[in-house]
This record gives structure tokens, sequence and C-alpha cells, in this order.
């Protein structure tokens, strides 16, 4: 199933283009073309949507069982602490690729395109991050209320206080870890059934992009994206490649795993929705659940190395286009800003041009530059979603490998344990990994 709907995103992919193309070459009227792309969009929030039901639960629930299968607190630690070492270099390494790579090609400078005024708005709402709201904002008031807004890092901080709580009172608390792990079970058999539906998400998504903005967009903005995706290119690179070092030849096999979600997420332009596929790739290629389910939700929280390298390229990109100068010392503080302001974001819509649009106005670029990049920005994030899987997936595996548990890797050409296989009834969810899953004993120290 994994691999034909690989296949199946593909083709709807291609045939959006294809549909989205002709339906703009054969419709003059730009409202109608809005109108008809409004109605492609349904197809792809229902998708988003019915991802978004799945990801507060599935989060919860994962990151739950994972810290209590950590045995204590001393090897949650030890996780966390490599994990958050991990994110933070990456982080340095994506702003700084990004702010290298625009330098060095300087899309903007000579751009023949009409800047908006100086003094006027993008429209972006900046005020959506302040480091004294963010800071707060991390503890939620109340855990329905962050699963209603999908807050993943409110999420992320008590479900930490849950899994260390069950830690520490040890045996009572099995049955809820027992009733938990039956929750990721049941998480994944949904995922299962939604992602059927991605094909149909993917079509719709790229019909209607194409039919309302057509394919001359691509072309009018060709050298920024091209430079951008070359930047993408050699991030990825440079993961893959900080990856062979510490895990060595089963790095190619992590990439095979990792390709349904690093295709769904550039599809459809949302890390999210490659959320389950990921986890599910990490547990097939052989990182443990308890470390996959706490790593990789940090990392969506943490680590999002497309986003950031964007926010560096564009932000200076801007800049070139207004024929303004930045001195090395400002680019160097421009790049600590970003490296603060985006570990915020985690939850908000349109994240990276909320960031972009408050470093603008800190450094006197005229923030209505911002509508220069809003034309393509959907197909940047296709990028910059894809690449933020591709780094979190490398930042548990390399975690996984730092602490000594790399599992035996699975076939690749087998189904997901949640998946009915075309050749008989369903995996029996019940039995697998059942060694893995009580590979600790609640309440005490590993071994």
């Amino acid at each position: 199933m994994a691999k034909r709907l690989t296949y199946y995103i593909l083709a709807g992919l291609v045939l959006g283009i294809f549909v989205g193309w002709a339906l703009n070459a054969s419709i003059g009227d730009p409202e109608r073309l809005k109108t008809i792309a409004g109605y492609f969009s349904i197809l792809t929030t229902i998708f988003l949507h019915l991802i978004k039901m799945i990801i507060a639960p599935l989060v919860f629930s994962t990151l739950v069982v994972g810290i209590a299968h950590m045995g204590d607190t001393a090897a949650l630690g030890r996780v966390g602490a490599k994990a958050v070492g991990w994110f933070v270099t990456a982080s340095l390494i994506s702003l700084s690729l990004g702010l290298l790579l625009v330098t060095v090609f300087q899309p903007g400078v000579g751009l023949n395109l009409p800047l908006p005024p100086a003094d006027a708005s993008a429209g972006v709402d900046r005020s959506a991050f302040d480091f004294a709201k963010f800071v707060a904002h991390i503890f939620p008031e109340s855990m329905i209320g962050a699963m209603a807004s999908n807050d993943i890092l409110q999420i992320v901080v008590f479900s930490l206080f849950v899994g260390v709580a069950i830690t520490a009172v040890g045996e009572p608390a099995k049955p809820l870890v027992r009733a938990t792990e039956s929750l990721v079970k049941v998480m994944l058999q949904i995922t299962d059934y939604v992602m059927r539906f991605a094909p149909v998400a993917v079509f719709a998504a790229v019909t209607a992009t194409i039919a309302q903005r057509g394919l001359s967009i691509l072309g009018t903005y060709g050298y920024f994206m091209g430079t951008f995706y070359l930047g993408l290119i050699a991030l990825w690179l440079l993961l893959i490649g900080a990856c062979f070092l510490f895990i060595g030849g089963r790095t190619g096999l992590l990439v095979r795993y990792i390709r349904d979600p690093i295709v769904l997420a550039f599809s459809t332009a949302s890390s999210e929705a490659a959320y389950p596929r990921t986890l599910e790739a990490l547990d097939r290629f052989g990182v443990p659940p308890r470390i996959a389910s706490f790593v990789l939700p940090l990392g969506y929280s943490f680590n999002l190395d497309g986003s950031m390298m964007y926010m560096t390229f564009a932000t200076i990109f801007i800049a070139q286009a207004y024929g303004i100068d930045l001195t090395l010392g400002q680019q160097v503080l421009m790049l600590l800003t970003l490296m603060i302001t985006s570990k915020g974001v985690a939850g908000v819509p349109r994240a990276s041009l909320v960031v972009i649009t408050a470093t603008l106005a800190q450094f006197n670029i005229p923030e209505a530059g911002l509508l220069l990049i809003l034309a393509v920005d959907h197909f940047l994030d296709m990028g910059r979603s894809a690449t933020n899987v591709v780094g979190n997936a490398v930042a548990s595996a390399v975690v996984a490998k730092w602490e000594g548990d790399l599992d035996p890797v699975e076939p690749a050409d087998i189904e997901p344990p949640h998946a009915p296989s075309e050749h008989g009834p369903a995996v029996d969810v019940d039995n697998f990994r059942e060694n893995r899953s009580d590979e600790v004993s609640l309440g005490k120290p590993q071994a």
C-alpha cells in the first residue's frame, strides 16, 4: 500500500498540473478562476482537517508511551539533551546555508518587478510572534484546549508531564500505559484510512494553485525558486551526509523508507500531513518507538530545517530587491535573531511568513516586500515541508544510534503493520513488535 500510495500521489501531482494549466489557459476571467480554484481547494481542506484530527491524539499517545518506556528520567534527560543538541546544530547550519547561497547567487539584485510602496503593509500579523507571549504560551492552560487548537508545543509539554508522572508512579500506571499503547495502534489505523484520500487532495491542491496563478508564475520567479531549491538540495546532502557519518550504510535505507512521507509533505505543502507516515517509516527502519515518539514531536516544534533556511534566504532576497545592503554584522545578527524566533512558531499559520515579517521590520526593510514572494510561497512551501521531514527523520535516527538502540530493519517491501494486505487480512497489530513494547520494565532504569 505504501509504495502504491507514493505513485498515486505523484500521479495526482502531475495530473493536477495539467488540469490546472488547462483551466488557466481556457478561462480568462480571474474571478471565475478564483471561484473554481476555491471548489478544488475544498478537497485539500478536508484532507488537511482529517490530518489535523489525527495529530493531537497521535502526538500525545506516542510521546507518553515513548517516555514511559524510557525507564527513568535520566534516560529521558539524556535523549532530550542529545535531540536538542542536534536541533541547535542543524538550525545554525540551515540558516547559515540560506544566508550563504542568497549572498552568492543574489536572486534579488536587479529584480525588474514592481515593488510596493516602502510604507505599505504585507498584511501579515507580525504580532503572532512575541518572545514573552511565546514563553508563556508554551505551558498549556488546558490540555483539551491545546488539543482543540492542535498546538503541538503545548501538547508536547503536557505529554512530558504525563509520561514522567507515569514513570514515577510505576506499577499502578501500567494499565494506563497499555491503554495508551492501544490508542497509538488505533490512531495509526485511522491514519491508514485518511491517507487513502491523499492523492485526491494533492490533485486538488495543485490544480487550484496552477488554475489561479498559471504556469507563467513559475517562469517569472524561476531564478529565485531555482536557487532556493538548489539550496534545499545542498541541505539534503548535508543532512544525509551527516546521517551517514553516524549510521553508515543504513542511511540509504532510511531515505528509501521516508520516500512516502517526503512526497506527501512536498505535494501537500504540509509537514503535519507527513507526521504519521514518518513515524511509521522510522519504526520500520529500526528507530525504537520510545525514541521516535519522543524526538519527532520535539522536532516538529524546534527542528524545521527547510523553513529556517527559507527565512534567511527570503529575508535577504527582499533586501536585495529593494537595493538595501546589509553589513556582515547585520547579517550575523539577523541569523541569530531568526535562530531564536524560529523556535516559537510551531502551530502558527504561515509561520515562516510571520517570522520574516517581524525580521524585516527589525532591520528597517520594508515589510511590504513580502508581497514579492507571496505569489510563489506555496511552491516554496512544498520544498521546505519535504525538507522538514528529512531533517526530523535524520535527527530521530541519529539520536537512536547515539543511544546504541537501532533495531533490525524491517523489509522494505512489506505492508505497514496496521494496513490491510492486498493478499489477505490485516497483520495482527497486537503482536506487532511485542518484545519491543516490553523492552523496558515500567519505572525501572534500563540495563
